[in-house]
């Protein structure tokens, strides 16, 4: 089903939109929530999670593009799971290496023009992935975005496993450096 007719289900109220919507966005989003909290029942609960903060949204939200939508809802619900899982085992697994290497380059927001700082932080971040080649923004997000493996991304683009680790640093070095002429305190 395309996103328009499943976008005027939600404005209808109709229920079928949740079935839908996990019908055609169902694996996308089970691969986000996954890869950040390895583990199939905190998975299916996140999208379970996704599917009524969708309803809940819609209306009176209109999304552009419905797979974006859902793959931040996704996200951002994987990673306040993942937090909230994680507060007593700090120092384990792939969430915290993927964090602590964007640490060194995005500032943390703690006051009150957080949002604002941190709208600012999204825009300024979409402009710099304009400015890579394809395959360093594919393998940013693919790092980034979905939280996969060094090794994932290796075979997934058929790279050595050190030149992807070497791209990411190198990535990384230039998002700093990006930000740093935005204006934005690191």
């Amino acid at each position: 089903m395309e996103d328009t007719a499943i976008l005027e289900l939600y404005w209808a109220r109709d229920e079928q939109a949740i079935a839908e919507t996990q019908k055609s966005y169902g694996k996308y989003c089970y691969s986000i929530a996954y890869h950040i909290l390895h583990d199939r029942e905190d998975t299916e609960e996140c999208l379970n999670d996704t599917w009524m903060r969708a309803w809940n949204a819609i209306p009176p939200k209109k999304p552009n593009r419905l797979e974006l939508f859902l793959g931040t809802i996704t996200r951002n619900l994987s990673f306040d799971r993942w937090k909230a899982k994680n507060a007593q085992k700090r120092g384990n697994g792939i969430m915290d290496t993927t964090l602590d290497e964007l640490a060194e380059c995005i500032p943390a927001a703690h006051n009150t023009e957080e949002a604002v700082e941190a709208a600012e932080l999204e825009r300024s971040i979409n402009a710099f992935l304009h400015t890579l080649s394809e395959q360093e923004c594919n393998v940013f997000l693919r790092r980034y975005w979905f939280v996969e493996e060094y090794a994932e991304i290796a075979g997934r683009y058929g790279m050595n496993l050190n030149t992807v680790k070497t791209s990411l640093f190198r990535t990384r070095k230039k998002l700093k450096k990006y930000l740093e002429q935005q204006g934005i305190v690191l």
